[in-house]
């Protein structure tokens, strides 16, 4: 398909459900709803309630499965934004200017980022540490200002210092590190190539660092770029192959190897819960699990609040990518969030949200995303999956008031899943 064609493909689904492009797009490929029902394992009684909005398609695995089988983008399905508007504070490049500072081009980014001075190591290390700090804070609108500067302080560190002096592995330390918390950003906000973009450079890095928690945290941004792009069975098999190696770190491991350990397991979980494999995600939690207990109490040790706490949050994650959306709602209100950073307390109040909305809950669903948006507004507006609970919000019968008030906030609109700059 010419970008003509393609451009066309998308203003004619662009105030479609998720639902009415499945079936705008197996009409183009001339299948019937039998054929395509056998493909991803379904009925075609199952399809047909797909096509009407009569079943709900929240479960990403599900969706790439559709995905596949009509051989489109997954985006294609969910139309995920990638445009959104951002409030003055953010500047004025946000992701554009991430995706520059990504690339390493730096003499895009203006006079002012030609770094004429040695960088001074002990400030890019506190610099580091106040954009996770944001980021933990769910300070979207800043971090997409700063975020590309302190990588582009970054990259010139590492290559100002090279890799043949300790200053030079702790630069390249660093590098990694930024890249692992644009990573992070990026997939939130759903723009997932980027994420993917940033994961590899910053393993690439890590590995060039040589220090053992920062290769093990990037292995672990990496899987999550890859769960971002819908890749399950190859976020799978890196998570294996990653706890693998790390394996004979924990006979007598620190705080923070368990605590990357630990979380490298969680994201495994997911990854498995994802691919459909219930006794494998089983398997990485409890593994978790069994870190967090040698751990002793939730910390936050290498950013990753890792501890029970955290373990018990993605039990409900899991949950849901598994299709149990009442062990969900069981589990997800009673988990006291209190002592995590905002991040993971609002993540976790969107998956409990959508795990509400899953069982027609819409006021419990809502009461949840008002509560977290007092928390943190940004991290509710532009969180992809907060986004996409909404618009499903919205498109039921006679939406509450209050979920169209919501809506408005966060620049959502009622009429499609695109959204205008």
């Amino acid at each position: 398909m010419n970008l003509w064609k393609a451009a066309a493909v998308c203003g004619m689904t662009e105030d479609m459900t998720i639902g009415q492009r499945v079936a705008f797009y197996r009409k183009r490929r001339g299948i019937s709803q039998e054929i395509l029902a056998g493909l991803t394992g379904r009925t075609a009684d199952w399809l047909r309630k797909v096509e009407h909005n009569h079943i709900s398609l929240d479960r990403l695995s599900v969706i790439r499965r559709l995905a596949d089988a009509l051989d489109v983008a997954l985006g294609d399905l969910i139309g995920e934004p990638t445009l959104m508007d951002w409030p003055p504070e953010s500047g004025q490049q946000t992701v554009p200017g991430l995706r520059v500072a990504l690339l390493g081009h730096r003499q895009f980014l203006g006079p002012e980022a030609q770094l004429d001075e040695p960088v001074r190591l002990d400030e890019l290390e506190r610099e580091v540490a106040n954009a996770w700090e944001g980021y933990q804070r769910s300070q979207y609108s800043w971090l997409t200002r700063w975020l590309p500067q302190l990588i582009t302080s970054a990259l010139a560190a590492a290559a100002r210092y090279g890799l043949t002096t300790d200053d030079g592995l702790r630069a390249h330390r660093l590098l990694a590190v930024v890249y692992q918390l644009a990573t992070g950003f990026l997939t939130k906000i759903g723009e997932a190539d980027l994420a993917l973009l940033s994961a590899i450079q910053g393993l690439r890095t890590a590995h060039a660092s040589g220090n053992k928690l920062a290769i093990g945290s990037l292995y672990r941004s990496v899987a999550h770029a890859l769960l971002s792009i819908s890749e399950y069975e190859q976020a799978l098999a890196l998570t294996r192959a990653a706890s693998e190696a790390l394996q004979p770190g924990l006979g007598a491991a620190s705080p923070e190897y368990l605590s990357m350990h630990g979380t490298l397991q969680l994201v495994g979980a997911l990854a498995a819960a994802r691919h459909g494999d219930r006794a494998e995600a089983m398997t990485f939690l409890a593994e978790a699990q069994r870190c967090a207990h040698r751990l002793g109490r939730d910390a936050n040790y290498l950013w990753t609040a890792f501890g029970p706490t955290n373990v018990a949050i993605h039990r409900v994650a899991v949950a849901m990518e598994l299709g149990d959306g009442q062990v969900a709602i069981d589990l997800g209100p009673r988990i006291d969030t209190t002592g995590l950073p905002t991040e993971r307390r609002v993540r976790h109040a969107i998956e409990t949200a959508r795990a509400f909305a899953r069982r027609n809950r819409v006021d419990s669903a809502l009461d949840t995303l008002l509560d977290a948006e007092r928390q943190a507004p940004d991290q509710i507006r532009y969180h992809k999956l907060s986004r996409i609970l909404v618009r499903d919000i919205l498109r039921r019968p006679r939406p509450p008031s209050r979920a169209i008030e919501l809506a408005t906030r966060m620049g959502v609109h009622r009429t499609g899943l695109a959204d205008k700059p």
